[in-house]
């Protein structure tokens, strides 16, 4: 099952095929695919897709084949040029191309619980109070420790494609878009974020376990003191009933 996230679209200069990479973190990369053509493309995923999101997000690259390039490949801003493009470079280019746009996804994922928490302290600031309930908590530690584990587990961002482990050409490809996309710094970013979530959920838990504390310390108070009063009442009749 996919969860689309985002669309990944590669321009191949001398070369007619047009490709489809599906992930299955829900990214899409098409190669050479027209403009017009892109929505049928997507229509074919969705009829196998589940937990559609709303809103999706598009990033472009160019590929070019150059059988006279003097080297495998080469660089430039905004497009890769190679000698040629088979399967296995399709395969290699889409797998960086698709974790970018999903690491673009999470990224705004955690940007909007770090704002949460932002309007939170801001509004403790302001009024020294804190109103949170423990099952919104609860649910925003659920979503930093998902977002995390799906970008390490469900991207595999660290871990080398089958076709780059095989080839030094392809390896070549991988690490060159790798950095071309920033895709090491832009996770160091994201966790960076990530520990701000977790040290205010640390924050926010004790002044939750702090607050249940207390209700229960002035319960036992309330308890003990109508167990004193219910004594004195019983102390107070039976006086009443010897006079």
């Amino acid at each position: 099952m996919v969860e689309t996230q985002g669309l990944g679209t590669c321009f191949l200069r001398g070369s007619n095929g047009c490709y489809m990479v599906v992930f299955q973190y829900g990214s899409i990369v098409l190669f050479n695919v027209p403009e017009h053509e892109v929505d049928g493309y997507l229509k074919i995923v969705k009829k196998h897709a589940s937990g559609l999101l709303p809103e999706m997000r598009k990033d472009e690259y160019e590929v070019r084949e150059k059988p006279a390039l003097s080297t495998w490949m080469q660089g430039g801003l905004d497009y890769i040029m190679l000698q040629y493009l088979n399967i296995d470079g399709i395969r290699t280019i889409g797998s960086v191309l698709g974790q970018s746009i999903a690491l673009d996804y999470y990224g705004r994922q955690v940007d909007g619980m770090v704002a949460e928490f932002t309007d939170i302290n801001r509004e403790m600031e302001a009024t020294g109070k804190f109103k949170m309930q423990r099952k919104k908590l609860f649910q925003l530690v659920g979503k930093a420790n998902s977002n995390l584990a799906d970008v390490i587990l469900k991207l595999g961002l660290f871990e080398r494609s089958d076709i780059a482990w095989k080839d030094a050409k392809y390896a070549q490809i991988w690490e060159y878009l790798r950095d071309e996309f920033e895709l090491t710094q832009r996770f160091a970013s994201l966790d960076f974020k990530l520990k701000f979530v977790e040290h205010n959920i640390r924050f926010l838990q004790e002044i939750l376990q702090n607050r249940k504390s207390d209700f229960l310390e002035w319960l036992i108070i309330a308890l003990i003191g109508a167990e004193i009063l219910l004594s004195l009442y019983d102390i107070i009749q039976r006086s009443a009933m010897k006079l």
